[in-house]
């Protein structure tokens, strides 16, 4: 009966041990975990235990994923004061406390201490990654007594929130490892700034080297790359008891990582089961334009921009001498100085949005009475909405010198900055009050319609349009002098062209986003073995777009024809000008002035082509998916395929088959 009774205690020991090294997710109160052990979330996807870096016989306490053969860490308890040896263990406590026990099973750090009594405490790693304490009595349980997810080491995980309780004033944020292998805090934090309104800061002790500019309603006004997505879905929060930034996923397939490297760069990768690597998804910062304060005060950079630096319209170089010698810290002055009572308001588009750490918001404002605010405040520098999404809203106000602007060619902002009078100038046409032109209709169908009618491009009479057809005169045998581009470099340019980087298809075939080694963004057209066109539009874009130099016709960089027939452009970041008339968010961009100077950029193009190029041109195919908008909604006729030459004096042809719009 001993006999029975002894094996039975065993057998129990054994089983109760076993539990809390086989896999289990938890372990409840006076459970231990010693170095060896481990818990693994219920899913499988991240594993709690002891390990070491590197040579270092230093032990550390951490999370790490479970299912990737690279060992990549989360989370580290003890970065502070490593173990020195395997004889430490983790356990909870009966009050509820996550505690660090020596060899002797001495306390010689509490992981936290509980704030209300606890009945039944467990703790449990989920499969979020978070370890959280929890009462297993309680009614809700999400309402986490203690939760890693407070206490990030240099990786933020989905679900996890970044930022203030603003009525405790606790603060979460990731602060970097001191290098590889050593997990204790390193130089640079990645944090959010409750001055003003709140912004994430990267710095290096104090020192900012990288801001991500104000929440916009969709991203971070510095990282215009965090677009919404299939994959993730990014939320900001700020009421009066907290404010904080997280993020989820939204496709279970993806396995996310955002760190803060040793190096100080914030980099959020995906796990590629194909290659066995993590995959680099977004990088901040990413250029020198990124770095805090490059230009200085009201000072504006631009990476496609060489020097980067330059004063914005309508200011000055502090010191000339020193811009000279590439020396833009101390940024630029007005060109003319502030009288408050007569000061204006110019629009200056596409930006990144100044340093917030000296500013006012207020969300249920809208722009115009933003703009009465600032007007009526000295102080008050710029004005610009607060959220961007629906057409905008809500007031965000600059008091102090403007820092930390940058230019975007796609996905920036508007700021409206306090300018003296004298630079009227600087203002769009249509806050200078155009009387004549106001009178016409606002449709830009009807003004493009009037436009050439006007011009004489369209003459609508019931008869057969006569225009030339195809024949030896466009056999043109002199060389085009267009560069030749090799298949590997655009390859390369357009990440082999992915269904990333496609922004468009035509009858020609698929158009591709890339970046030369240079930084020069391109776009790029492929002729598609299935095109309803051919290579005679081929052959014909190529001759006529190389031969023709406008500041209204898009620009040919190149070609190339190995294996595949591509054309390479210009990029345009805002597209074409139909997903501007047709989109009833983006059609509200497109104010009186911008239609005006979009339709004058088009006659100009046009009447270069008909009276002005050497090689007198009938595009054929003029259409809103035709113009193409520079970062300035300045317009580009593109498209040549369809195209004609006349020779110099005549005014008609024949045409034998329908084409065209």
């Amino acid at each position: 009966m001993k006999a029975f009774v002894a094996l039975s205690m065993f057998l129990v020991l054994f089983s109760c041990n076993a539990l809390v090294s086989n896999a289990l997710d938890t372990i409840t109160a006076n459970q231990s975990i010693q170095d060896g052990e481990s818990l693994i979330s219920a899913g499988g996807t991240f594993e709690l235990g002891f390990f070491s870096r590197g040579d270092s016989s230093k032990r550390y306490l951490g999370i790490w994923y479970k299912k990737i053969t690279v060992m990549t860490l989360v989370w580290v308890a003890n970065r502070v004061a490593p173990f020195a040896d395997r004889s430490y263990a983790l356990r909870l406590t009966s009050h509820g406390s996550l505690v660090l026990l020596d060899g002797n099973g001495s306390d010689i750090w509490p992981l936290n201490l509980p704030i209300l009594p606890v009945r039944n405490p467990v703790a449990q790693l989920l499969d979020s990654g978070n370890l959280v304490v929890i009462d297993a009595e309680g009614s809700d349980p999400n309402n986490f007594l203690w939760q890693s997810f407070d206490y990030p080491a240099d990786t933020f995980l989905a679900g996890m929130k970044i930022g203030w309780n603003r009525t405790s004033g606790f603060n979460r944020y990731v602060t970097s490892w001191k290098s590889i292998d050593d997990p204790s805090p390193g130089d640079f934090t990645f944090q959010l700034d409750p001055n003003g309104y709140p912004q994430f800061l990267l710095k290096q002790g104090s020192d900012i080297k990288f801001r991500t500019g104000p929440w916009n309603g969709l991203r971070w006004s510095g990282t215009p790359n965090l677009n919404p997505n299939p994959y993730y879905r990014y939320e900001f929060v700020l009421n009066e008891e907290e404010m904080y930034y997280r993020y989820e996923l939204l496709s279970s397939s993806v396995i996310p990582r955002m760190m803060l490297t040793t190096n100080g760069l914030v980099h959020q990768f995906a796990w590629i089961d194909r290659t066995q690597g993590w995959a680099l998804y977004l990088a901040e910062p990413i250029d020198q334009c990124d770095n805090y304060a490059t230009c200085g005060v009201y000072g504006s950079c631009r990476v496609d921009n060489s020097p980067l630096c330059r004063c914005l319209k309508g200011f000055v170089p502090r010191f000339s001498q020193e811009w000279d010698i590439l020396d833009w810290s101390n940024g630029c002055v007005r060109r003319n100085p502030l009288d408050c009572e007569k000061d204006i308001f110019v629009k200056y588009s596409w930006l990144k949005l100044p340093d917030t750490r000296s500013s006012w918001f207020n969300g249920s404002m809208n722009l115009q009475e933003c703009e009465v605010v600032c007007t009526k405040n000295c102080s008050c520098m710029a004005y610009s909405n607060l959220d961007i999404r629906d057409g905008g809203s809500g007031c965000l106000l600059w008091f102090g010198e403007l820092i930390d602007i940058r230019e975007y060619s796609a996905y920036g902002q508007d700021l409206y900055i306090r300018m003296a009078a004298s630079e009227s100038a600087l203002l769009p046409s249509h806050q200078k009050k155009h009387k004549l032109v106001m009178g016409l209709a606002v449709s830009f169908g009807s003004v493009f319609l009037i436009l050439v009618l006007t011009l004489g491009v369209l003459q609508c009479k019931k008869r057969k349009m006569k225009l030339p057809e195809g024949d030896n005169r466009e056999n043109h045998k002199e060389d085009l002098e267009l560069p030749l581009f090799d298949l590997s470099t655009v390859a390369i340019a357009t990440n082999y062209f992915s269904t990333d980087n496609k922004i468009g298809e035509g009858g020609f075939g698929p158009v591709y986003k890339g970046v030369l080694r240079g930084g020069q963004e391109i776009a790029v057209k492929m002729l598609s073995r299935n095109s309803t066109q051919g290579l005679h539009e081929f052959k014909n874009e190529v001759l006529y777009v190389s031969k023709l130099q406008h500041r209204s016709l898009v620009k040919l960089l190149g070609c190339c024809i190995e294996e595949e027939n591509l054309l390479i452009y210009e990029f345009m970041p805002n597209r074409s000008l139909d997903s501007f008339l047709f989109d009833p968010t983006q059609r509200k961009q497109l104010d009186w002035s911008a239609r005006f100077n979009i339709i004058n950029g088009i006659a100009r193009g046009l009447l270069y082509l008909h009276q002005d190029s050497r090689l007198r041109i009938i595009h054929r195919d003029v259409k809103a998916s035709n113009v193409l908008l520079d970062f300035e909604m300045n317009p580009k006729i593109s498209d040549f395929g369809l195209a004609k030459s006349f020779t110099g004096n005549e005014t008609q042809a024949n045409t034998n088959r329908v084409v065209g719009t």
